[in-house]
């Protein structure tokens, strides 16, 4: 993501006018969503993928976290040009650290504290809970393996063949049904930043038994062409 493009509010899925603790609720979301012990991310995405979107999360709220910083970030981007509130001359609700360093009996903990996803099941379980039981189709499995280009209609067209329902998709991956439908429909207005994007695609190619990275890899490729042509 090239530094002079980087939407840090894209980065965390909020709206530039988010009040500080909308901002505070939002990485504690991201950094949940992607934490090493999510059961989300189980089996799912490999560790480099997890860093490298918490990466952009902790650099996104170490700018906007801090109100000195957002108001430069703000003034270079433009935003304070939109009417940007008073409110975002708040205090930070807390330094940038990680979450399990951060006292379990403060109230921003307790309140989040339901987002927390539990991390506790077997690896049995996991296996278990990612399997596929479908009939195989030689000429569909043919296009799947010669397949050099993955776009969202051809994604669907697999989910569907393995018969996973989109509600189960949503479950096994933690994507709303929203994004995956707007993923499947190539309806790049309801989608969110790239590296989310990327991230989603990476999830439910590896449901569905594919090569996550070279799927995620030539979806976001096509994705940025379907963009460029908006």
């Amino acid at each position: 993501m090239d530094s002079e493009k980087k939407n840090y509010y894209e980065v965390l899925e909020i709206e530039p006018f988010s009040t500080p603790a909308q901002i505070e609720q939002a990485y504690i979301r991201a950094r949940n969503a992607y934490s090493g012990d999510s059961v989300a991310l189980y089996s799912l995405m490999t560790k480099d993928e997890c860093d490298a979107i918490l990466g952009f999360i902790e650099e996104a709220y170490s700018v906007i976290g801090f109100p000195e910083k957002r108001r430069e970030y703000d003034r270079l981007r433009g935003f304070n040009q939109s009417g940007f509130p008073s409110n975002a001359d708040a205090k930070p609700l807390h330094t940038v650290h990680s979450l399990d360093s951060r006292p379990k009996d403060s109230v921003q903990y307790e309140d989040f504290g339901s987002n927390l996803i539990e991390a506790k099941v077997s690896k049995i379980s996991a296996q278990k809970k990612f399997g596929l039981d479908f009939e195989e189709n030689v000429e569909i499995e043919n296009r799947i393996r010669d397949c050099s280009e993955w776009t969202g209609k051809f994604l669907k067209e697999i989910r569907e063949y393995k018969q996973v329902t989109i509600e189960r998709m949503a479950e096994m991956t933690r994507i709303s049904k929203t994004h995956i439908t707007a993923m499947e429909n190539e309806d790049i207005p309801k989608l969110p930043v790239d590296v989310y994007v990327r991230g989603y695609v990476y999830q439910y190619a590896k449901v569905l038994k594919l090569n996550p990275e070279a799927v995620a890899q030539s979806f976001i490729l096509y994705f940025k062409k379907l963009k460029s042509q908006k």
